[in-house]
């Protein structure tokens, strides 16, 4: 099996064949077990008519059974491709005609398929970007790279040189998003790499997160957005020891919903940043976590080996502290997409590759993100970021959640406008916004909506919501 293969995560993994690798909150999975479940559906993927380079679509819940399967495929010399079970048909559709896979895996059983398809020698998965600005695309990780992109995190990690934390075995991954996302894929991988259990939620819930926290004495997690409101929200929740960090994954994380977690259960909320096509670039490490607890809010710094530009209109380096179109450079990136686009459509002749995202860079290197460059809104020549705007919102009593668009505007160029989800009156939202914005930030007009509508990843749609927009007559 050769080193730089994924599937050494699992079938070298340090865990005796009789230790519990793989749980949920009712059952464990031995690691014996799980190697031999993994070579079993090898066999049988072989017996399907997978040959090495062949794909193979899984659709499977969250479960050990997920996890087994993805190692399966690999040992069989397959790229992974994973697919929500609660897909309607027209994406399923969309995901087989992206990706020709010979095998499709389903909790009823498998299949194979007439396929022609042979992709490169290498590749290991397929995994889709969020869709927030268009058509989601199939991206190619290879195994070479995608161990890079874990060791990139991981290694710091590793080296911090304590006694204390060098003998300790590390608590089990908790794993509280889909398998089926690349969040999901990533942790469960993480969590292997660093030679962890995995503790797997079938879906989110606020009890058995608490439930899940308390007995495997997790430290760390991740969890997006959605998930670390309904903890804070949950009245019945009220203790989570001993977790001490939480990074916010999938979507931005504003600094407002960050303090009222960190108030309620004392664990630190960390921002990280990344994509699907180049890994996770920036982040946090525990000694900046407590040396820099007045940089919460930003998404930390460039990991090691990762290059950073932040670069105004015409391409050349803002200063600091001024925002700008962020750039990276990050030792590897995914191979390209399985669709045809080309990644190198979006890297420049150095290697640095274009976000889409505003941010700026502090005077001890913290990285801030101020949204996408896409989002923002010129109104007559005054730039409103959104996300600035959508935390003063969510600041009303009356409001859960708040997202800002620019309209098109015949005399300014566009407007913004504000979606919310809550009964605060527009007065009392324009007197909010007055309070801690300037004038030309305060949104023309506020429209209700019973929930902003969202990618698999949580991401606001904000295209969705332009078409939504009905001005007022009169």
């Amino acid at each position: 099996m050769p080193g730089s293969s994924l599937s050494a995560l699992l079938m070298a993994h340090p865990f005796a064949d009789d230790a519990g690798l793989l749980h949920t909150i009712d059952r464990s999975v031995t690691a014996g077990a799980a190697r031999e479940a993994a070579r079993a559906c090898a066999d049988s993927l072989r017996a399907l008519g997978a040959r090495p380079g062949s794909a193979v679509a899984v659709a499977l819940p969250n479960g050990p059974e997920f996890v087994t399967t993805m190692f399966g495929v690999w040992l069989a010399g397959g790229v992974f491709v994973p697919m929500n079970p609660r897909f309607p048909d027209a994406e399923v559709e969309r995901v087989l005609a992206a990706t020709d896979p010979a095998v499709v895996v389903r909790a009823d059983g498998a299949r194979a398929r007439s396929s022609t398809r042979t992709y490169d020698d290498g590749v290991a998965f397929v995994m889709w970007t969020s869709g927030t600005t268009g058509a989601p695309k199939a991206i190619l990780h290879t195994h070479e790279a995608y161990l890079e992109l874990l060791d990139r995190v991981l290694g710091p990690l590793r080296g911090r040189g304590s006694d204390e934390g060098a003998a300790r075995a590390p608590t089990p991954n908790l794993i509280p998003v889909s398998l089926a996302l690349n969040a999901g894929i990533y942790n469960a991988l993480f969590g292997l790499r660093a030679g962890a259990a995995l503790v797997i939620m079938d879906r989110f819930g606020t009890h058995e997160f608490a439930e899940l926290v308390h007995r495997f004495e997790i430290r760390s997690t991740v969890l997006p957005p959605a998930a670390l409101t309904m903890l804070t929200d949950d009245k019945s929740v009220t203790d989570l020891t001993p977790l001490r960090y939480v990074r916010s994954i999938t979507a931005p994380l504003s600094p407002l919903q960050a303090r009222r977690f960190t108030d309620k259960f004392g664990a630190v909320v960390l921002n990280s940043y990344g994509q699907a096509e180049i890994g996770e670039v920036i982040g946090w490490t525990a000694a900046d976590a407590r040396e820099h607890p007045e940089k919460v809010g930003a998404i930390g710094r460039p990991h090691h080996g990762v290059d950073i530009r932040v670069v105004g209109d015409d391409g050349t380096a803002v200063d600091r502290g001024e925002v700008g179109l962020l750039l990276v450079r990050p030792p590897n990136m995914a191979a390209g997409y399985a669709t045809g686009e080309e990644l190198g459509d979006r890297v420049d002749r150095e290697g640095f590759v274009n976000t889409g995202d505003l941010a700026r860079v502090d005077g001890d290197g913290f990285v801030w993100i101020e949204g996408r460059a896409g989002d923002l809104i010129n109104r007559g020549g005054n730039k409103v970021f959104p996300e600035q705007v959508e935390e003063v919102l969510c600041l009303a009593p009356g409001v859960s959640e708040a997202a800002v668009v620019g309209v098109p505007d015949d005399r300014l160029g566009e407007v913004p406008v504000a979606f919310v989800v809550g009964d605060a009156t527009d007065d009392e939202l324009v007197a909010l916004c007055r309070e801690h914005l300037v004038p030309y930030k305060v949104p023309v007009a506020f429209q209700r909506i019973d929930e902003l509508p969202r990618t698999e990843v949580g991401k606001i749609v904000r295209r969705d919501l332009v078409r939504e927009y009905r001005p007022r007559s009169g």
